[in-house]
């Protein structure tokens, strides 16, 4: 049972960050892959929240596979980043990607120290 949970929340956040990282790059003319990083940092806000959730009592550790495994897994995208931060580097734009990993891995952290503090503020 516990792989389909992982399946149906895999299928929902594939999609889902397809067309957010869309949405959020057409509105973007440079190079900075600013739909990934959206992306990566929603979902480790969604970790953090679910997470602190989860021990706080308030919600079934199912729903940690459901939306923390299976959504939030396949809606961020760690490959992509090291992509395109690669891709950025090669194309001579060593700024921008070293910028790319110091605010993906910042932003990302404090996403999930966000989401876990809201959790505990909130059922703690």
């Amino acid at each position: 049972m516990n792989w389909l949970l992982v399946l149906v929340g895999g299928a929902l956040g594939a999609p889902l960050r397809y067309l957010t990282d869309r949405a959020v790059q057409s509105r973007h003319e440079s190079a900075f892959p600013w739909g990934t990083l959206t992306v990566n940092v929603l979902g480790c806000l969604g970790i953090g929240l679910l997470t602190g959730a989860v021990l706080a009592g308030a919600a079934p550790s199912e729903l940690r596979l459901l939306l923390g495994t299976g959504l939030c897994g396949a809606l961020t995208t760690y490959s992509t980043f090291s992509y395109e931060t690669l891709r950025l580097a090669e194309s001579g734009a060593a700024l921008q990607a070293a910028a790319n990993v110091g605010v993906s891995v910042l932003a990302g952290f404090g996403a999930v120290l966000l989401g876990d503090a809201a959790a505990s503020a909130a059922w703690g």
